[in-house]
């Protein structure tokens, strides 16, 4: 995969992928799946933390522990994608206006 892909590339591959897993599985995508789905996500990813850690009662290898990591924060970012898609938001304004604004003008 290319990591030159735009954030608006980026989701549509995302809701593509998203939109074949749920024909696939006969998986009604509502806005509250939407939302409901990326906290899922979110607390998968937090046990995979906790694993990752040594905090959890499961042993993985550093190895499996490390892919669980990156498994489960790519569907993280994935699901805000889709949150973000299907509730209207643009998430390259969002961030321009809430983060980027406290970078240095490199153009002083």
């Amino acid at each position: 995969m290319s990591s030159n892909r735009s954030l608006a590339s980026l989701s549509a591959l995302v809701e593509q992928a998203s939109t074949t897993y749920s024909e696939r599985f006969d998986i009604p995508r509502s806005p509250d799946w939407f939302v409901l789905k990326l906290f899922e996500e979110v607390g998968e990813f937090t046990s995979a933390y906790l694993d990752a850690t040594h905090r959890s009662r499961r042993k993985l290898s550093e190895n499996d522990a490390a892919l669980a990591l990156q498994d489960e924060l790519a569907d993280v970012f994935a699901h805000v994608m889709l949150v973000a898609t299907h509730l209207g938001i643009d998430l390259d304004a969002g961030l321009q206006d809430k983060w980027f604004k406290h970078l240095p003008d490199p153009n002083p």
